[in-house]
């Protein structure tokens, strides 16, 4: 990604230079002599009319303000602005509106932009980012959903925690992070649905290393007594995905970790039987 921005950041500029260039010459460089000059050619059809200093001037300006943006990109290295613009666009929600939002990394991040389909038709809101901890969706939060108005948070996250993608962590890190999330939303007046982690399986690639299955199923028990204790919505998708090994079930992910269409196929109805029970 960072990689990816730097290049187009350098394309930028390039542009940026080369368009400085042309408005100086359009606006300050000396014309040639009359007798020097030699006969224009006949304009045609085809050939496209010069762009005007202003349209320049435009121009530079417009490449400036992406240049700016790129920059602000770079410097937010953990994506934790990505939809900072997308959520300026977001409507008040409807007076009968029951507007749902995910939060979650890769596994809410993917569905319907990789793999599935992600509720077509309904008001629901994909606000998850790939590799992000707990921690970072707690900064996120409220941008992300307390502002956006929803009636009911689904919140799937902890795998990349165990994974150390911020770092060493524990636990209790872990938990502190999901219930600060829940109380921030339901202090909000939005219902919580908590789901439990997806399992991993080394069969396609190797995932088991950074993400034991131990420690999934500890996090994934804490947060079953968690939601039964604090009459939250629990959303099970561990027991449907695994195996009897208690690995993810190879048809159903495409690389241990994620779900592929069939794994989201699997998902949905559990999410939406979820959504359903939150919002009696």
């Amino acid at each position: 990604m960072r990689l990816q921005i730097r290049r187009c950041f350098g394309a930028v500029l390039l542009l940026l230079f080369a368009l400085i260039g042309a408005r100086g010459q359009t606006a300050g460089a000396p014309s040639a002599p009359a007798a020097a000059q030699s006969p224009a050619a006949p304009a045609t059809a085809t050939q496209a009319a010069p762009a005007t200093p202003a349209q320049t001037t435009d121009n530079v300006a417009q490449l400036q303000t992406t240049l700016l943006n790129l920059q602000k990109r770079l410097q937010d290295w953990p994506n934790l602005a990505r939809y900072h613009d997308a959520d300026e666009q977001v409507p008040p929600p409807g007076p009968d509106e029951n507007r749902v939002v995910f939060m979650g990394d890769s596994i809410t991040d993917n569905w319907g932009s990789k793999y599935g389909k992600f509720f077509p038709g309904e008001p629901y809101i994909n606000r998850g980012i790939s590799g992000q901890t707990t921690p970072q969706m707690l900064i996120r939060f409220w941008p992300d959903v307390v502002a956006l108005g929803p009636k009911v948070v689904v919140i799937l996250a902890g795998t990349n925690d165990i994974a150390g993608n911020t770092g060493p962590t524990t636990m209790e890190a872990i938990e502190d992070n999901l219930m600060a999330m829940t109380e921030l939303a339901r202090a909000n007046g939005i219902r919580v649905v908590l789901a439990t982690l997806l399992p991993v399986s080394d069969a396609i690639q190797p995932q088991t290393t950074r993400r034991p299955p131990e420690k999934i199923v500890e996090l994934n028990q804490w947060i079953k007594d968690y939601a039964t204790e604090n009459g939250i919505v629990l959303l099970d998708y561990y027991s449907a995905l695994i195996d009897d090994q208690k690995m993810f079930r190879k048809e159903l992910t495409f690389d241990g970790l994620h779900p592929n269409d069939a794994g989201y196929a699997v998902m949905a109805p559990l999410a939406e039987k979820a959504i359903a029970e939150a919002l009696q």
